[in-house]
């Protein structure tokens, strides 16, 4: 689902909010006994926080776009922008210093509060106040401050004049608006507080949340956003496992089942008559990250040496096998990435590729000389974590093989673990108080709009979501002025070049590109996934 958090950035990890079940909970939330027409959908992916301010990961992402509103969203069937609850496509000053955006006359939140720019200029002035390190407020960098002239007018003050970054920015995981008539200025909101104020505004108001276990949507009549809901309700069953979530969707106990299953679990499901497949464009990035503080040689180490940490980053990437991964774990599910910026977007370039392998095979003299050059002893220990419930159970066999293929040749002694997700993501950050545990880990990313700034920023900028004690003055500066570029060959020039720099110091190590997949039962239509990287209840019917 980040310095401008991209999911990284995608900001210190404070403690993360407790979302115990909220008073109200349906005891017949599950699944196999929704009523009526509604639709009920099966998921692994786990919840963070309710609170936008608290979470930047694709599964409280994918709970907040139901029932939250924004500024700017992509209609169906497109990445382009259009009003969601703003009244106009807004306006830049002539100096790009502001940006004016005007919203909709007579708005109201489910519960009835008036829903105006004051909402609008709270929303992001307490993402940025909070700065939660599992939050989205990298992705703000950019905004200097935010003024009201009126109830119907927004002016965001832009660091950057004329950010091109800055609409798709009011799309993403920072851009949910909020009722400031509920939630707190200074922290985090409850869930069971958001839930019995009924503090919705987006095509769905939540009946009942019981995290990662179920939840219950229900229309929102005073929504007159960009994608009004056409059923009436909708269900949500939370799955330990895919194999589990496998069954749900194939014995009809679920009409749609939305990550992740395995390559293997696809390929038997698109076999079978009962269910039909959906497949959209690609947008999410699976890939290595590097603990500046604890990897081997790193900044809190006793023998801390940074051209010997960089070296054994180098060693890494020379050995990596992205086609086994892509053909023998994903079974062509995935494709192998060795660019920062995955194909299809400006400023692609395969530099990991031309760097550090042969024509994309492993690369073990390479790998040799590089660390003989830095001095370094070998075998290197490495301690490696990963993770099954939120970035799939296929995750055990891709690290599996990765271990297999840095132990080849013996440069290094890999000790694999995993951790259950909402352990992990804490646990994975470096902060003021925090060197974080894992000196290297795997890490997914979940665009928050289709522009290559959003594989960048979240990674690299200062303040990034991926919080792993990372930082490059001329990396984040590039970052900066690609942003505010207008012309396109120059900022293509600033990404490439951001690339190079990034491909030298290899924070983290792209591996593998993948598709959008969802399972549906056969009498059910309107499940859209697009370039938008949104999965909209509004959209499913059943038949």
């Amino acid at each position: 689902m980040n310095s401008r958090k991209i999911i990284a950035a995608v900001a210190s990890i404070a403690a993360v909010v407790s979302l115990a079940a909220c008073g109200g909970v349906k005891d017949d939330v599950s699944a196999g006994n929704a009523g009526g027409d509604a639709i009920m959908i099966g998921t692994t992916d786990k919840i963070t926080s309710l609170d936008p301010a608290g979470s930047y990961d694709n599964g409280s992402y994918a709970v907040q776009i139901q029932v939250f509103p924004f500024l700017y969203a992509q209609d169906y069937n497109s990445s382009e922008l259009s009003p969601d609850i703003a009244a106009d496509e807004g306006t830049w000053s002539e100096d790009g210093k502001q940006f004016t955006v005007k919203i909709k006359p007579d708005l109201k939140w489910a519960n009835g509060n008036t829903l105006d720019a004051n909402d609008v200029k709270f929303s992001y002035d307490r993402i940025m106040q909070i700065n939660d390190p599992n939050g989205p407020s990298s992705l703000l960098a950019n905004i200097e401050s935010i003024e009201v002239p009126d109830d119907q007018t927004v002016v965001f003050n832009a660091k950057v004049p004329f950010d091109v970054t800055l609409k798709q920015v009011m799309s993403s995981p920072a851009g949910p608006i909020v009722d400031n008539e509920v939630f707190a200025a200074d922290k985090l909101t409850d869930a069971d507080t958001i839930v019995k104020a009924n503090a919705f505004g987006g095509p769905y108001q939540l009946d009942s949340f019981k995290i990662n276990e179920a939840l219950s949507y229900a229309k929102n009549p005073n929504y007159q956003g960009l994608t009004p809901a056409k059923n009436d309700a909708v269900q949500v069953k939370y799955f330990a496992d895919t194999s589990n979530l496998k069954m749900a969707v194939e014995q009809g106990q679920v009409d749609v089942a939305h990550r992740s299953f395995t390559p293997t679990d696809i390929a038997d499901l698109e076999k079978n008559d009962k269910v039909k497949v959906v497949q959209g464009p690609g947008g999410e990035a699976r890939m290595l990250a590097f603990n500046f503080k604890l990897q081997p040689y790193g900044e809190s180490q006793p023998d801390a040496d940074v051209k010997k940490a960089q070296a054994v980053r180098q060693a890494v990437a020379c050995l990596l096998d992205r086609s086994e991964l892509s053909e023998k774990v994903y079974k062509g599910t995935y494709a192998p990435l060795y660019s920062y910026i995955p194909d299809g977007l400006s400023g692609h370039e395969d530099t990991l590729k031309d760097a550090y392998t042969k024509d994309g095979a492993p690369d073990l003299d390479k790998a040799k000389k590089i660390l003989a050059d830095a001095g370094v002893k070998t075998p290197v220990d490495l301690k490696l974590q990963y993770n099954g419930d939120h970035y799939g159970s296929s995750s055990a066999d891709e690290y599996a093989a990765i271990k297999s293929q840095l132990e080849d040749g013996g440069l290094f002694k890999v000790d694999l673990q995993q951790t259950e997700w909402t352990q992990y993501n804490k646990e994975r950050v470096v902060t003021d108080d925090s060197d974080g545990t894992y000196p290297v880990y795997q890490l997914g990313w979940f665009p928050d709009y289709s522009d290559p700034d959003n594989y960048l920023s979240p990674f690299f900028r200062d303040g990034n979501f991926v919080n792993n004690g990372y930082s490059d003055k001329e990396v984040n500066d590039l970052i900066v002025a690609q942003a505010g570029e207008k012309n396109e060959a120059k900022r293509e020039e600033m990404l490439k070049q951001i690339q190079k720099l990034e491909t030298e110091d290899l924070s983290t190590i792209p591996l593998l590109q993948g598709n959008q997949v969802a399972v549906t039962g056969t009498n059910v239509n309107g499940v859209v996934l697009d370039p938008s990287f949104r999965f909209r209840y509004a959209s499913v019917e059943k038949q």
